[in-house]
């Protein structure tokens, strides 16, 4: 599972990498550790073209999670010798999201699969973690970090992210994962984010029908990336 990754790329390559129309981002400074739940900038199709917006990591999770995770919450109140108003408490269940998203056929998610909802994520690395390794395993296209990006999903959405919060509405968003190519599974053997390297790609994500689309969730072919780092909770931009 990918939880941490870097955008260290200044927001006007990304903008013509993928040809934003519109930036809402304000001043974007680099980020050589994004993790879940903070904001990080997003490329997705808004009313007057691409626009280029931050959001935060972690789509919502599923109903049946939040459900058992509130059942579970209850018991511990219930224990207490707490009344329990069931309905409220579940309203209130903090959900920091989910970020990786494999079975994109689930009910869940196939509501966010039209073009409107599908959005790109820029990076310039990804870390896996594997103790035995070292730690967190930084992995790029090369030694230089060029720009790249995963293919996501966001959605605009009310809930409780953390109990100090409340309830607050916000732009989410994840993305896809699928097999490992070779590189990611020797360290993550499970899966491995959809990473999308070509304009034709970017292009289709972002604009076909969602059985085309989703033929894209399929790893990078075997020594397409690089291990960049080890060890640290942090990518800088490398001096190369």
């Amino acid at each position: 599972m990918c939880n941490l990754y870097s955008i260290t790329t200044n927001q006007a390559a990304i903008s013509a990498l993928f040809r934003v129309v519109n930036r809402y981002v304000g001043n974007l400074a680099p980020m050589p550790g994004v993790f879940p739940d903070y904001k990080a900038p997003i490329v997705r199709t808004g009313a007057d073209g691409r626009e280029l917006a931050t959001a935060r990591w972690g789509m919502p999770s599923s109903s049946m999670a939040l459900m058992d995770a509130t059942k579970k919450r209850a018991e511990k109140l219930q224990a207490k010798g707490k009344e329990v108003d069931f309905k409220e408490l579940l309203r209130m269940e903090p959900d920091g999201g989910t970020t990786n998203i494999r079975n994109v056929m689930s009910k869940h998610w196939t509501r966010w699969l039209g073009p409107e909802n599908r959005c790109v994520v820029p990076f310039n690395s990804f870390s896996e973690f594997n103790k035995a390794k070292g730690g967190d395993i930084w992995l790029a296209l090369d030694e230089t970090r060029p720009l790249a990006c995963f293919a996501g999903i966001w959605a605009n959405w009310t809930s409780v992210r953390k109990v100090k919060e409340g309830e607050t509405t916000n732009d989410l968003y994840a993305f896809l994962t699928t097999e490992p190519n070779a590189e990611v599974g020797a360290i993550h053997p499970k899966a491995m984010p959809v990473i999308l390297t070509k304009p034709d790609e970017v292009e289709a994500w972002m604009t076909a029908p969602a059985e085309e689309a989703l033929k894209l969730q399929r790893p990078l072919p075997d020594g397409a990336l690089r291990i960049v780092a080890r060890g640290v909770k942090e990518d800088p931009s490398p001096t190369v």
